[in-house]
């Protein structure tokens, strides 16, 4: 199946480095068109560099590609928006968009500023939707078009550190569930990636990050110590195949991506229940059975320390 995105145009966004670099290249490849969006700032979001996007852009064309560099922030809706028209004015029309635009500003809950929040919140998932309510426009008047945006564990899962990172995460993979069922009447497909991969973004995370954790009693992410060995071009081939017309049908997931492991995530569902015959919860009826059935093997991720 050579070619699969054959005539097809998409938007990355950070695509300049690590895995949106790799996506780009990647559905380029496949015959696609590509808008190489990415305004080259540092890891915490400051600078500004044209050339990130505009190499990975020329590097495409040289290799016999289509793509061009856009550099507008997705943090605004006037960037979003310009992001989108940059496909229509370069290859008029537009099917895909992947958002994997990110920076970090880790640090402990208690010590975290409201700038530190709102500068991840705006970049992710601002920049999530800035993007996709644009796209998803057009994609419902074609009645076609593909969304994977970016989730990660931290979200999911919770990563000590990461506020800010792990609730815009987090809003990323229920706003994808919400943008499945907006637009799968439409013929548009939207699903969620979490990527483990080596990028600068985790280069960035001090090696100290794990001991802090663990001296602290907080549980890591599974598989977190591999994660600085593992190629972020890995996770291209799962995004292009998302992005293609063989995914038609899959909508409102989630990925674990990784390696050469791909995993389907489980959806949210009820686990364990109690129930009271009155119809009103007392305490004395309520409190036993919370503790003793609803939440009897129930692991606490970061128990309390205990004092020596």
């Amino acid at each position: 199946m050579p070619n699969i995105l054959e005539d097809k145009v998409a938007i990355v966004t950070g695509s300049g480095r690590g895995v949106g670099r790799g996506v780009a290249m990647l559905m380029a490849q496949e015959g696609a068109q590509v808008v190489i969006v990415d305004p080259g700032v540092n890891v915490d979001g400051s600078g500004f560099d044209q050339s990130v996007a505009q190499v990975v852009a020329d590097e495409i064309n040289q290799a016999g590609g289509s793509a061009v560099a856009c550099t507008e922030s997705v943090a605004t809706m006037e960037g979003g928006e310009a992001i989108v028209q940059a496909a229509i004015d370069n290859f008029g029309k537009l099917d895909i968009v992947v958002t994997c635009a990110g920076i970090l500003r880790d640090r402990m809950v208690f010590n975290m500023t409201e700038q530190e929040w709102d500068d991840v919140i705006a970049v992710h998932l601002k920049g999530t939707f800035t993007v996709v309510k644009h796209a998803a426009i057009l994609f419902r008047q074609q009645r076609s078009g593909r969304i994977i945006t970016f989730s990660s564990e931290s979200g999911l899962i919770g990563n000590s550190g990461q506020a800010n990172y792990g609730a815009a995460k987090s809003g990323i993979a229920g706003f994808t569930k919400v943008v499945a069922k907006d637009m799968g009447r439409y013929g548009a497909t939207a699903n969620a990636i979490a990527p483990r991969a080596s990028t600068r973004m985790i280069s960035a995370i001090p090696d100290s990050a794990a001991e802090i954790r663990a001296r602290g009693g907080v549980a890591p992410i599974s598989g977190e110590d591999q994660i600085r060995d593992l190629d972020p071009d890995a996770i291209a081939p799962f995004v292009c195949f998302l992005a293609s017309d063989y995914a038609s049908r899959v909508n409102g997931q989630t990925f674990l991506v990784y390696g050469n492991q791909v995993s389907l995530m489980s959806q949210p569902r009820p686990k364990n229940s109690i129930f009271t015959p009155s119809g009103h919860w007392s305490m004395d009826e309520l409190a036993p059975l919370a503790r003793n059935v609803l939440t009897a093997n129930v692991e606490n991720p970061a128990p309390a320390a205990t004092q020596g």
